[in-house]
């Protein structure tokens, strides 16, 4: 358990950016380049990072010994917000065996066959385990809301096509969660919430870098055009779904360091308020594990 000033200090860092009621959310008061007045070194954020991983590797033992809960971990970005490192470094001691990171790419014709939710819902976590989607659900109300003919490929019916659409899919998806929450899984959203000003100079650097070149595409600078189309898209999003038992944190992304350092702890104080524990074996149990130790010991 984190009790006491780390437990508050963790709280006091996570609790600007956690949003639990959208009903008044606006994404312009949310500034990508906050970092509270913390100043810290690589070496310095490396270290409290580490820390942080360290705990989560602990929990996750507990979590999959105990068998009953899972957790879901959603990142949401514009490109270049840093998504797949962020999901490195803070996840960088958890055992692989119990954890899954799936990335959504364009949909399959089978995919495209089903209803919207019917390629993510299968990948939620099962009890025990961790789950990250790089992109998630979310996608569908976002990059098919800013590219509306997207919504050809679907085939829905033309009756349920109609200006009520994309709210219906928030709802849609509010009960989803809702209903995964009941059954046990810790739904945690992170919104890596960059400016096009960092995204620029970070497009600049992938292109100037011959090492950075593969991770640059051409489809990036299309999707920049849109960006107010994607920013408002956002906002409706997180507006429509945030909740209590199913947060968002719009996270500051200009500053990776603290990006890493702010979700880090958000899944950290999340995940410590399940109170996680090895289960206690029952007597019957500890009767054989008893005989056992005394057989291993007579062989001495």
């Amino acid at each position: 358990m984190l009790r006491g000033d780390i437990g508050k200090n963790i709280t006091r860092y996570v609790d600007p950016f956690r949003i639990t009621k959208g009903a008044d959310f606006r994404l312009k008061d949310h500034d990508p380049g906050e970092t509270l007045g913390l100043k810290m070194d690589k070496s310095e954020a490396a270290e409290l990072l580490a820390s942080g991983s360290e705990w989560l590797a602990k929990e996750q033992e507990m979590l999959y010994a105990q068998g009953n809960r899972s957790v879901l971990i959603l990142f949401q970005a514009m490109d270049a917000a840093g998504k797949d490192s962020t999901i490195k470094h803070v996840m960088s001691r958890i055992n692989p065996q119990g954890c899954d990171v799936v990335s959504f790419k364009q949909p399959s014709d089978e995919e495209l066959s089903h209803d919207f939710m019917w390629r993510y819902a299968a990948h939620v976590p099962a009890r025990g385990r961790i789950g990250i989607f790089n992109r998630s659900y979310y996608e569908e109300t976002l990059v098919v809301r800013v590219h509306e003919a997207l919504l050809e490929k679907q085939k829905l019916p033309p009756e349920f096509v109609g200006k009520r659409l994309w709210d219906e899919r928030l709802a849609d998806i509010a009960r989803f969660e809702d209903y995964w929450t009941r059954q046990g899984v810790l739904v945690l959203k992170f919104f890596l919430n960059l400016s096009p000003t960092e995204q620029k100079k970070r497009f600049l650097e992938r292109l100037d870098n011959p090492e950075k070149n593969w991770k640059f595409s051409p489809s990036d600078i299309a999707e920049r055009r849109y960006w107010d189309d994607y920013m408002h898209a956002y906002e409706e999003a997180i507006r429509a779904t945030a909740s209590k038992a199913a947060p968002w944190y719009v996270v500051p992304a200009d500053n990776k360091w603290f990006t890493r350092l702010i979700v880090a702890a958000a899944i950290v104080e999340a995940i410590d308020k399940l109170d996680l524990a090895y289960p206690v074996a029952p007597e019957l149990l500890q009767q054989q594990l008893a005989a056992a130790r005394a057989e291993l010991a007579a062989e001495d």
